[in-house]
């Protein structure tokens, strides 16, 4: 694989880039016009523009990246995240165009994006399950019926997708029909596929995810776990590896049951596979993401690996020299996702210039990014800027290298994650590791964060007086 080219934008594909050039592989960029002097672009070897800033016009047209690699005479497509990564037909047609499209086969990207395929799949496999129905429902009065046998409150949940879009949390009979009624609609809207199940309703859970590499010999690899439960609508924010509650035996459980369900489908490559914890720390196979995730950093530091290049070397038909045994965690790392959005105003996007933008540096920091000073933040894509990554020895160093990194972090321009990020590694719940996935509504508002600003103004200006003051006690000699 000589020139690979990466069917992305933003940090990621600078991500991937770093990676190729690293194996001596020539790097092709594809972007919009809204991207025409972004730093992707700039870092390739080569770049295309391929259409104009709406991503249905540009990043999402499949077929138009693949006669762009052609015609360039690509080897392979990384897809990244995002845009076509889960896309089936476009990894089918990378590969009847000879071109290796990095990433699992279509069939197992099919498979694991229907969620009701993904539950059939694993079955035989004895990977705990929520309790429910593994089939879709179109009707209130099944649904009805279900949630008494499996007993409120219920989850209906769009078969296809994810990104909490098609999905309603029901905790009284009376509001079934209505909420299924919102499900379907926007799962159709979303996903073009209308299709809806219903199951438990894990209440105060862990989303805990495990990533996991195969090759085309038979070889499956887990790299531990991610925690990822404080999240805003559903997405994530903050990611870290490992989990702060995870047994050494779960930890082998969990791994073991990543490993199984990407044998149940065949998979080639990186994936994740994410599971519930509940509260009894029993946990449940939520779903699994047929590509890199945006989080992958945190894995990578902690089991000493570059995942995307064992994603290339797999996708080139090599089998993977590490094996289980030889994998331990070392260490502790955190990833705070840093998206132009407003945390006093329900993490609405914010446009705008970045009329400053300074990154932090030390050991320890890692910053995936995406962004350069003076630089609009197009309104068309996901708003995320970077990701913000902190590494130490154990999970307290971590922490406070974050808020570190947090503060020499100068963006003005637009609102950013960053104070809400202060927020998060700084509250008492998140620093003993007693939370879940409703982190945000339990603690967070608009309110306390304007609060705690604001008493860190008043006591940083108190500081600067008392210091001025200090100063002007001091006796100075004039010099003669």
């Amino acid at each position: 694989m000589k020139k690979i080219l990466i069917a992305n934008r933003g940090e990621i594909a600078i991500r991937v880039m770093k990676t190729a050039q690293k194996m001596g592989i020539k790097t092709v960029a594809v972007y919009s016009t809204a991207d025409r002097n972004a730093p992707h672009v700039k870092f390739a070897d080569e770049a295309v523009c391929i259409g104009e800033a709406p991503s249905n016009q540009s990043y999402l047209l499949g077929s138009k990246i693949i006669e762009v690699a052609k015609g360039l005479r690509v080897d392979g497509i990384h897809p990244g995240y995002g845009f076509l990564s889960e896309n089936a037909d476009f990894a089918e047609e990378a590969e009847k165009n000879d071109i290796i499209f990095i990433g699992p086969r279509s069939k197992a990207i099919k498979m694991m994006g229907d969620k009701l395929a993904a539950k059939d799949a694993v079955k035989d496999y004895e990977i705990p399950m929520v309790p429910g129905v593994d089939r879709a429902v179109t009707d209130p009065k099944e649904a009805v019926e279900i949630a008494k046998q499996i007993g409120f409150p219920i989850l209906i949940k769009a078969a296809a997708g994810g990104g909490g879009k098609g999905m309603r949390v029901v905790e009284q009979e009376k509001d079934v029909e209505e909420q299924m009624k919102r499900a379907i609609s926007e799962a159709t809207s979303a996903f073009g596929d209308g299709s809806v199940f219903v199951e438990k309703y894990v209440t105060s859970p862990r989303h805990v995810e495990i990533q996991v590499m195969a090759d085309s010999h038979g070889n499956v690899l887990h790299f531990f776990e991610r925690e990822c439960s404080v999240q805003r609508r559903h997405q994530k924010v903050v990611e870290e590896a490992p989990s702060a509650v995870l047994t050494p035996e779960l930890r082998e459980e969990m791994g073991q049951a990543a490993i199984n369900v990407a044998k149940s489908c065949d998979y080639l490559g990186a994936g994740t596979v994410e599971f519930l914890l509940d509260a009894d720390h029993k946990f449940y196979f939520l779903e699994m993401n047929t590509r890199l995730q945006v989080e992958h950093p945190v894995s990578e530091l902690i089991s000493g690996v570059d995942l995307v290049e064992l994603q290339i070397q797999v996708a080139r038909g090599e089998e993977l020299k590490i094996k289980q045994e030889d994998l331990k965690i070392n260490g502790h790392a955190l990833e705070l996702r840093v998206y132009a959005e407003d945390p006093l105003n329900d993490f609405l996007p914010s446009v705008g210039t970045l009329e400053t933008y300074k990154l932090p540096v030390g050991n320890g920091v890692r910053v995936d990014n995406g962004f350069e000073e003076g630089m609009d933040v197009p309104i068309y894509y996901d708003p995320m800027l970077s990701k913000l990554i902190t590494y130490g020895k154990d999970r307290d160093e971590a922490i406070q290298m974050m808020l570190k990194a947090i503060e020499d972090y100068h963006i003005e321009g637009v609102q950013t994650t960053l104070p809400f990020g202060k927020f998060v590694f700084e509250h008492e719940a998140f620093r003993t590791g007693n939370f879940d996935t409703h982190f945000v509504k339990n603690y967070y508002s608009p309110e306390v964060l304007k609060a705690k600003t604001n008493e860190e103004a008043r006591i940083a200006a108190i500081i600067a007086l008392k210091r001025y003051q200090e100063d002007q006690k001091i006796l100075r000699t004039p010099i003669l």
